[in-house]
């Protein structure tokens, strides 16, 4: 019973606290579709265009504000570019000099087109993204990691952008 009134009192609270549901329905203006070309790769990364071209799609269908499209010439908006860079470091030594971590760090080149032809300008710090990740000596496992990196990083990349784009195009 005082679970049950412990429950009714938290529901009854939540509307006047100032938390509400997040809406991104026009969070893009005008734009109501967007297709992703998948990006060229000007790095030495296999793969790393897919990964990232695919984060973006994943993006933009999570975020639901607008309808993705594979037809550029019915889009209201399309996003295109290339990976123009990834750069793996060692980022952490053992007492021996032996690497123990890596930082990958992926720079993107995007540009987001209207359907008029102008564009959307995207500030250049939302395209460059750093994620660190764990060496191994067994190399299936340092594989593993570095495509783990990858997949983080193209995530944060396409979040960075959606928002950057809502940003730009808000009224």
């Amino acid at each position: 019973m005082r679970e049950l009134a412990a429950l009714a009192l938290v529901a009854l609270s939540v509307p006047g606290c100032g938390y509400q549901p997040v809406r991104y329905g026009g969070s893009l203006g005008e734009v109501r579709s967007v297709a992703i070309r998948t990006l060229e790769n000007d790095s030495f990364e296999p793969g790393v265009e897919f990964a990232v071209s695919e984060a973006l799609r994943r993006e933009f269908l999570r975020r639901g504000a607008v309808r993705v499209t594979d037809d550029p010439r019915s889009a209201d908006l399309v996003l295109a570019g290339r990976v123009e860079h990834v750069d793996v470091t060692s980022s952490s030594f053992s007492s021996v000099l032996l690497a123990l971590e890596y930082q990958l760090t992926v720079d993107l080149a995007l540009a987001a087109t209207r359907r008029d032809g102008s564009t959307v300008p995207l500030d250049e710090t939302v395209l460059r993204e750093s994620e660190r990740f764990l060496a191994s000596a067994d190399a299936e496992a340092q594989r593993k990691n570095r495509e783990e990196a990858v997949r983080r990083v193209a995530s944060l990349l396409a979040g960075r952008v959606h928002d950057a784009l809502a940003e730009a195009l808000s009224p």
